[in-house]
């Protein structure tokens, strides 16, 4: 952080208003110190936006003939006849009398280019404080200017990276074979989704009973209910949390017929008909998805 005194200094410096010793000792730090250099480089920043805030104004169109016909007028020479008429003596070839000056003319030159000088040097003062006091209002409370003297509003682009999802996610197929011409079910994984598919395919529903897809892992000591499958073609399951992928990877899946509704005690009461493994379906150009 940069103190008040240097912030000032800085501000003064970028304002042109230091003197020669005060400018080397800012150029000096700016060399040095990379904070008071950032310092320098904010006020510039905001220097800069209050003067492009300033419209450019056009001298008139006849502003330099003007000055061209004043030009004129005070190089062309005197009359002629004014050097020739009778009595009177050129200024040029007029003795100069050799009057010195006094002292007190000269105090009193002085005193007068003094006074012009510390007039001049108030007015730049102040004006340069005005300016001043106008950049740290716009930054501090900038509701209390006119509207053209308030700060524009800045535009913050903000670009955030996505991750996009594979357009191939990894899928894993368990096939439950009816017999070696068709297959009962087919279990589909989807491993972004966490889904679990059940495609019925030759098996039958029979009367008062139900299947139900069971999960069997040496993570447990049973096999774990997935739920029953539906009676339409396809049923869909949410993986509960517990089941990582890596469990349900290396799971081997089972189907039982149960009564209507689903086994009564957790665990499989009827024969369990079907039994498989996952299979990755996709290629084998996604190893960080596959568990």
């Amino acid at each position: 952080m940069v103190d008040q005194d240097k912030d000032v200094l800085a501000a003064e410096y970028v304002l042109g208003t230091l003197g020669p010793d005060e400018r080397a000792e800012a150029q000096a730090l700016i060399a040095i110190d990379s904070n008071f250099a950032e310092v320098v480089r904010g006020w510039e920043r905001r220097l800069g936006e209050l003067s492009a805030m300033v419209d450019p104004v056009e001298p008139p169109a006849d502003m330099w003939e003007r000055i061209k016909a004043g030009v004129a007028v005070s190089a062309k020479p005197a009359p002629a006849d004014a050097a020739e008429a009778p009595g009177v003596v050129p200024p040029a070839l007029a003795p100069t009398p050799a009057a010195a000056p006094t002292e007190g003319a000269e105090v009193i030159d002085l005193t007068r280019r003094l006074k012009h000088w510390r007039t001049a040097t108030a007015i730049t003062g102040a004006l340069a404080a005005c300016f001043l006091a106008l950049v740290i209002v716009r930054e501090t409370n900038p509701d209390v200017l006119p509207g053209p003297l308030q700060p524009r509003a800045r535009t913050v682009e903000v670009v955030r990276t996505v991750e996009v999802p594979s357009t191939r996610p990894a899928e894993f197929v368990a096939v439950f074979q009816k017999d070696d011409a068709s297959p009962a079910f087919l279990l589909t994984f989807d491993l972004d989704k966490r889904t679990l598919t059940v495609r019925r395919v030759g098996a039958e529903q029979q009367a008062g009973k139900s299947y139900e897809l069971w999960l069997v892992s040496d993570k447990y000591p049973g096999p774990r209910s997935l739920g029953v499958i539906g009676a339409g073609p396809y049923t869909v399951q949410q993986a509960a949390p517990e089941y990582d992928p890596v469990i349900i990877n290396r799971a081997t899946y089972a189907i039982s017929l149960e009564p209507e509704g689903g086994s009564p005690t957790g665990a499989p009461t009827g024969p369990v008909l079907y039994h498989g493994r996952l299979l990755q379906t996709t290629a084998p150009d996604f190893p960080a998805r596959t568990p």
